[in-house]
């Protein structure tokens, strides 16, 4: 079954997306390989970013003293203490994350330099450590010779760093050419708009290649069965208000999905489904 939505899939933002990320960056290389030969190659490499947890729980138990004076007839000894002290809990603590994730690089082929760079943002590209790794990288890319092309399909999280306010959308695609920067080209993608026909910059003289994003998305939902996982009879993970989330019911329910609105209800106020 085909996704619901004409353009993205807002349901694949939860879950699923650490899949969504890996397939459509494969995608996306399998999609231009063909087009960009003999002269250039196209690969999908991948690096790992060490993301730790930035909320840590504290209950109200941390607060209590650890060491207490209790009134006797006599001081109890050492070994008596000993004998009277707990056995200790097991408790998971939290850890740091590697998180992989995957930029698609295409090299000409005579000299293997890095003629384009094309980024699928990830919420790890998007918040805490993996945000501040992301913009060193980001600014590397910008200072050198290669295009850099960023296809941000995740309503959460912080956007690309930009000198001017972005125009309010859902969804982004940045493409940052060598030879015009610091100007970008910037797609604003609504909710219910299809995913546009990128194009893609290669070396001076040759012409751009294109990529149909659309077309990537479709393939991969439809290739590993994206329907199948996901349960639209409850509100998305990231939530919707308003219009949009009218939009998004209606587009369910002409697909045949029966939606349940209290559900919904409860997620648009903030408050986790059950």
């Amino acid at each position: 079954m085909p996704s619901p939505f004409p353009g993205m899939d807002p349901y694949l933002e939860g879950p699923e997306w650490t899949s969504v990320h890996t397939e459509l960056s494969s995608e996306i290389a399998r999609q231009l390989a063909p087009k960009v030969r003999p002269k250039y190659i196209v690969r999908a490499t991948r690096r790992f970013v060490t993301e730790a947890p930035e909320d840590v729980a504290i209950s109200t138990d941390d607060l209590l003293p650890y060491v207490s004076v209790v009134a006797g007839p006599r001081s109890a000894t050492l070994r008596e203490l000993a004998a009277v002290t707990t056995s200790p809990i097991l408790m998971a603590t939290l850890m740091p994350a590697r998180i992989p994730l995957l930029t698609i690089e295409i090299h000409d082929v005579a000299n293997r330099n890095l003629v384009t760079a094309i980024e699928v943002l990830s919420p790890t590209n998007k918040r805490g450590v993996g945000y501040r790794e992301y913009v060193a990288k980001r600014g590397r890319l910008l200072q050198s010779t290669a295009h850099l092309l960023e296809i941000d399909l995740l309503r959460r999280g912080r956007r690309v760093p930009m000198r001017q306010p972005l125009p309010p959308a859902r969804y982004f695609v940045f493409l940052s050419r060598a030879e015009q920067r610091p100007l970008i080209q910037v797609w604003p993608i609504q909710i219910d708009t299809r995913l546009p026909v990128i194009p893609i910059p290669l070396l001076p003289g040759d012409p751009d290649t294109t990529l149909d994003l659309q077309l990537a998305l479709a393939t991969i939902y439809d290739a590993l069965s994206y329907d199948l996982s996901i349960n639209y009879t409850d509100p998305p993970e990231a939530p919707l208000q308003g219009k949009e989330r009218e939009w998004v019911q209606q587009q369910l329910q002409m697909s045949g999905v029966v939606v349940e609105d209290k559900a919904w209800v409860r997620r648009s106020n903030g408050q986790p489904h059950e």
